[in-house]
């Protein structure tokens, strides 16, 4: 097959190392600027339910940046903001983007000078954010097609890792945080942005109310694939949240794991460290 196209150039001889050290890359014949590995190359599902998932993000694609502005008045883009600053890395750091959706966690990072690789399993999503990538100049995010229960990518490479709003996803957590640990350097920061219940006693109600009932019916009204928001309600009722989650990072080797709540706790942000 032919050669992959990078869509910016790679300043970080480090970032240049993690792609070379993927073996046997592929290039998709539908996104020529997305590197696939045979491991994932689309990437394939070994069970139904990731199937699934897969299948519902590439049919959301095409409207997911609308209507995660309009579902969150555009808070998404603060959160993510927020998440990107919380790393408190070097700049020129290597950083891997995980669950990477349409792009903007990764730009948001890449806007912090750190050099990132992004990687997702949708390759509907990967189009999205590889369009976005090549506007974003020589510094640009480098798109790999992966999936976050076998990455392909090396041990003790990154120095951080983002994933926002993706770990929910996953048909195993624990198995997709010791991933996050093993290509992470001693030292490295792993920051995760989750969906919550909130707390208080006023804004759980009222946050229960919209997030059971409006929100489903918007996204069906906007998106074709609209049961998806069904699914997005579910998945954020049954995923550990706060001390739960915290406890599955120590669990999986983290260090330090911490959590922050944002507006007012309908959104997490942790924090962990790989020490050793």
């Amino acid at each position: 097959m032919e050669s992959p196209e990078p869509c910016q150039e790679v300043r970080d001889p480090r970032a240049r190392a993690v792609l070379d050290s993927i073996t046997s890359l592929q290039t998709h014949a539908r996104s020529p600027s997305v590197t696939l590995s045979p491991m994932t190359a689309e990437p394939e599902p070994s069970d139904k339910r990731r199937s699934e998932i897969q299948g519902m993000f590439n049919a959301v694609a095409p409207r997911y940046d609308l209507l995660n502005r309009l579902l969150s008045a555009r808070q998404d883009v603060i959160w993510r903001r927020t998440a990107a600053q919380a790393l408190e890395l070097a700049p020129e750091s290597l950083v891997l983007d995980l669950c990477c959706g349409t792009g903007d966690q990764a730009l948001a990072v890449q806007s912090q000078q750190s050099q990132v690789v992004a990687t997702d399993f949708s390759l509907a999503m990967l189009e999205l954010a590889v369009s976005k990538f090549r506007r974003a100049g020589s510094a640009a995010p480098i798109a790999v097609a992966g999936d976050s229960l076998a990455l392909p990518v090396p041990s003790r490479r990154f120095a951080g890792i983002t994933v926002a709003f993706g770990l929910r996803n996953v048909e195993n957590l624990q198995l997709a945080l010791r991933e996050m640990l093993r290509v992470l350097e001693t030292g490295g920061r792993a920051v995760i942005l989750e969906f919550a219940i909130p707390e208080g006693q006023f804004l759980r109600p009222l946050y229960l109310a919209y997030f059971r009932h409006i929100l489903p019916r918007v996204g069906r009204w906007i998106s074709p694939r609209g049961s998806a928001y069904g699914y997005l309600r579910d998945s954020v009722m049954h995923f550990p949240q706060r001390q739960a989650f915290a406890q599955e990072m120590h669990r999986a080797g983290f260090s330090n794991a911490t959590w922050q709540d944002l507006s007012g706790g309908i959104v997490c942000l942790y924090r962990g460290i790989r020490s050793t």
